[in-house]
């Protein structure tokens, strides 16, 4: 029998929300694991590494050829780790070392149009993956989820927001002529603009 003035359960409201968050964190990281493993596939026949991914995306979304010191803050490691990255990328002919115009003692980073071209189909290997994920989810689900995940991740919608110049790098350095020909925010995208903003 239930004590007068007490609730019928123990749990209190406090401790219901955590453990409702407590389950969200868990769907968020086992979300998270799906899409590394589904994109780490997608980038095996490139040749490229998810690290080297996050580099080569880091350098092009860069207004202007980056500095070594600048890609190691962007990716939050020592430049040590940026020099082995560029390395392999500069081998495999996707970015180039460039002597800054203004000092001969800085050297950048820019991408070439092999990098291009490998940016491309790692964005298509990304909308592969995201579509996989969301595909369980109809087109309203998904405009849902992506605003959700845009409050999440403290992000703009407006879609052609993370490059300066706009979308001409992610289509391979042609803007589409509208946002109708540019990818449904409905789609892929979502997932892989939560992804962008590690």
């Amino acid at each position: 029998m239930t004590s007068p003035g007490l609730p019928e359960s123990s749990a209190t409201p406090a401790s219901t929300t955590s453990d409702a968050d407590g389950v969200l964190a868990e769907q968020l990281l086992r979300l998270t694991r799906r899409l590394n493993r589904i994109q780490k596939r997608g980038l095996e026949p490139l040749g490229i590494t998810p690290a080297q991914s996050r580099l080569l995306r880091v350098v092009a979304h860069s207004d202007t050829p980056p500095r070594m010191a600048d890609v190691a803050r962007r990716l939050e490691v020592v430049p040590r780790a940026v020099t082995t990255l560029v390395d392999a990328l500069e081998e495999g002919g996707l970015v180039r070392r460039v002597a800054d115009p203004d000092s001969r003692r800085v050297t950048r980073i820019e991408v070439t149009e092999n990098g291009r071209e490998a940016l491309r189909s790692m964005r298509s290997a990304r909308r592969g993956a995201a579509e996989d994920i969301l595909s369980p989810l109809t087109a309203t689900q998904r405009a849902q989820f992506g605003a959700l995940l845009a409050t999440l991740v403290g992000g703009a919608p407006e879609y052609y927001g993370h490059h300066p110049h706009g979308p001409e790098l992610e289509y391979g350095g042609h803007a589409p002529r509208s946002k109708q020909e540019a990818p449904a925010h409905s789609g892929a995208d979502p997932v892989e603009d939560s992804e962008r903003r590690k």
